[in-house]
């Protein structure tokens, strides 16, 4: 009896424990940290609905999520996932979009005892007046890239000046969103709700009235290649954001060299600092702070697993002895020049003859030689634990155009059996 009455305290508090998961007060899903229920390198499909089926019979699914992840900032199994601008496909001398009403999301997703992957709640983007935004590309002035919006009929359609092409994510403890896109490239601050607070970018848009910007070389993004990561800093002081490939500046070039921005939430001041691939044309696709100064970076190619050398790597990064590149003058179009080049037509020599480094970085995991990744789109890491990630793929909506010609076709991963590619969660432990 008195070793009974010794373990008493202990089962009580293990009881107290398992009923946070068992319930969580409102009713609603139960939901469990993944690592005591989902395997390692394992597949788990996040669920989705048909948006629509082509007349051709291909199914345009929500699906979509994937193009950004972050941990929810108080409950251990659950995170966000964001969409990016709708399904499209490229068409002319820009896209077509066969659900032109789309609005980009959050989704808030739970990992249940049973090992499940349920959305719990989806979170429309509105503009500061509160009405849902679409994915349509913005006009001059307000962000645009040059991309042309058609409908699925390839009519033109109207620009939307509150659009986002919504890449990277992060989760605020007061219950507000920080989301990064490739249009702009914008930053945005978003309510709890979706309805935008203050939208900064390069070419002096600020809905907000703060009247904060980031440095207007960032204008010179590639389309469809911008701001495809966001990440903050653990005491929810800076948000990071980096560039997806190089960017074009001031000219069409395509090398290894990437940039990051660190931006002060406090001060609106800004610092960037150099990324190198390890190879032209990659993609950075995610950006997660472990440090004010250590980062996970995404950098993938944009290739399934069996169509030859596939890379899907995680990168540790550290920004310690990294040479800020912030031009004197915030407002320089070009940013700083070496030897009257920008730094996107300097060679890595030249830039360190002249001082600058770029971040070190380390490999952390190989995600093809872990898991056979079978998806061309890793975009999205969700810091489970600080030896645990989840990693998501972008699925397109199951869309996709291999010819270019805007004929909409099921996106359908290689191997013998034809999968419809969807965007689905994988645990990883890895030393970082």
């Amino acid at each position: 009896m008195k070793t009974l009455k010794t373990l008493l305290p202990f089962v009580a508090i293990l009881l107290l424990y398992s009923c946070h998961y068992l319930d969580d007060y409102t009713g609603g899903p139960i939901s469990v940290p993944p690592q005591l229920v989902l395997e390692e390198n394992t597949q788990y499909e996040l669920p989705f609905e048909v948006l629509t089926t082509t007349t051709e019979g291909v199914e345009i699914r929500n699906g979509g999520y994937g193009s950004g992840a972050t941990a929810h900032p108080t409950k251990k199994g659950e995170f966000y996932a964001i969409t990016d601008r709708g399904p499209n496909t490229d068409f002319l001398d820009g896209k077509k979009f066969p659900v032109a009403s789309y609005t980009p999301r959050i989704g808030l997703f739970a990992v249940t005892a049973e090992g499940n992957i349920i959305l719990k709640k989806e979170i429309l983007l509105k503009d500061p007046h509160g009405n849902p935004i679409s994915g349509i590309p913005n006009p001059e002035g307000k962000g645009a890239t040059g991309e042309i919006p058609y409908d699925i009929d390839g009519n033109q359609l109207p620009f939307d000046d509150f659009g986002l092409d919504a890449e990277g994510i992060v989760a605020l403890h007061d219950g507000t969103f920080w989301i990064s896109d490739e249009y702009g490239p914008h930053i945005v601050h978003y309510s709890e709700d979706g309805i935008e607070l203050e939208r900064i970018s390069p070419i002096g848009i600020n809905e907000g009235n703060r009247g904060r910007k980031i440095p207007a070389v960032f204008g010179k993004r590639r389309p469809n290649r911008g701001m495809e990561g966001l990440g903050i800093t653990p005491d929810e002081s800076t948000l990071v954001g980096i560039m997806q490939s190089t960017m074009y500046n001031p000219v069409r070039i395509r090398t290894d060299l990437t940039r990051i921005l660190f931006f002060d939430l406090q001060t609106g001041t800004t610092k960037q600092f150099l990324y190198r691939q390890e190879d032209a044309n990659l993609s950075n696709s995610e950006i997660v702070g472990l440090s004010n100064t250590e980062f996970l970076v995404i950098e993938r190619d944009g290739k399934f697993s069996g169509s030859g050398p596939v890379q899907k790597h995680i990168y540790k990064i550290d920004v310690s002895n990294a040479t800020d590149v912030s031009a004197a003058n915030d407002n320089e179009e070009f940013g700083l020049l070496i030897n009257e080049k920008t730094l996107e037509e300097s060679s890595w020599e030249e830039l360190e003859a002249a001082g600058i480094q770029p971040v070190s970085k380390v490999l952390v995991t190989d995600l093809v030689n872990k898991t056979g990744y079978p998806h061309d789109k890793l975009e999205g890491i969700w810091l489970i634990d600080n030896h645990t990630l989840g990693c998501i793929n972008d699925d397109d909506f199951a869309v996709t155009d291999e010819d270019d010609n805007g004929i909409i076709e099921q996106k359908i991963l290689p191997g013998t059996t034809p999968t419809i590619d969807a965007s689905s969660l994988y645990m990883i432990k890895a030393n970082f």
